[in-house]
């Protein structure tokens, strides 16, 4: 789907009805093809905070819930589509969430070609996914950058003492822009890796380069992965970036090379 198809930047109708039409998938290819690394390896997650829909009864009901999109899929969801279609649940009745969750993990699943997880949780049920916490590492947020630049620069990434490390860093200054509409997103960042350590001035000087940076979140944290494997060659990478909400949701990109799983956290800004 180009870019000029896609419904972000348009003005737009709000759906009240079920419609699963109103899906938009994005091909991962688009953000993929210039990058040597293999960075499907992980997934995205996306929370969704604003799930509202009607019993039998025609009563409201509410839920929040999860996403999970395999780094392999073809395709990726289109944002805004995406709201649209949680919205077009509003009015139209259910006879419970489960059912609802069915319906939405076998939409997401047939546009996107891959098996989508779903889950939906009721806001009294204790979900650590959406409890608030910090991201684990180290911050590197007050390291000292001396001229920083602000388009993605690849070359600002070095090495440190040669020491061989396993080592978490963190930072909360990731700023992107959207590809369509320019629109500025937010989002901490956390890259573990094994190998040789990592000077943190120069990461946190490469975090910051992507302040005026276009791209899809799983884009930007894609080409951050690319960037760190090929410039500094760790033995095992972890980049993942929690984005702020947007339109009740969030999306939190990870790319993992270690054996055991890192599930995103809900950041304070999320």
């Amino acid at each position: 789907m180009q870019k000029n198809e896609l419904l972000l930047g348009k003005a737009t109708s709000y759906l009240e009805e079920y419609d699963p039409t109103v899906l938009q998938p994005i091909g991962r290819n688009l953000g993929r093809a210039q990058l040597k690394s293999n960075v499907s390896l992980g997934y995205d997650l996306w929370r969704l905070y604003e799930i509202t829909y009607l019993n039998r009864q025609g009563i409201p009901q509410i839920a929040v819930g999860t996403i999970k999109v395999p780094a392999t899929s073809p395709y990726i969801v289109e944002s805004k589509s995406l709201k649209l279609y949680i919205g077009s649940f509003t009015q139209t009745k259910f006879s419970n969430k489960e059912e609802v969750t069915a319906i939405i993990a076998h939409d997401l699943s047939k546009v996107l070609e891959t098996n989508v997880e779903v889950k939906l949780f009721a806001l009294n049920e204790n979900n650590e996914c959406f409890n608030i916490q910090m991201l684990s590492g180290t911050s590197i947020d007050q390291e000292p950058i001396e001229k920083p630049v602000y388009e993605p620069d690849p070359k600002l990434l070095v090495p440190s003492n040669g020491h061989y490390v396993i080592e978490t860093l963190r930072s909360d200054l990731l700023r992107t822009l959207c590809p369509v509409t320019g629109q500025p997103d937010h989002a901490s960042i956390m890259i573990r890796y094994e190998g040789e350590q990592i000077d943190k001035k120069a990461l946190l000087s490469y975090i910051v380069s992507y302040r005026r940076h276009r791209g899809f979140h799983e884009q930007c944290c894609e080409q951050i992965f690319n960037d760190i494997k090929q410039n500094l060659r760790p033995v095992k990478l972890c980049v993942m970036a929690c984005f702020t909400r947007r339109g009740g949701i969030d999306i939190n990109p990870i790319r993992n090379e270690f054996s055991e799983d890192i599930i995103p956290v809900r950041t304070i800004r999320q």
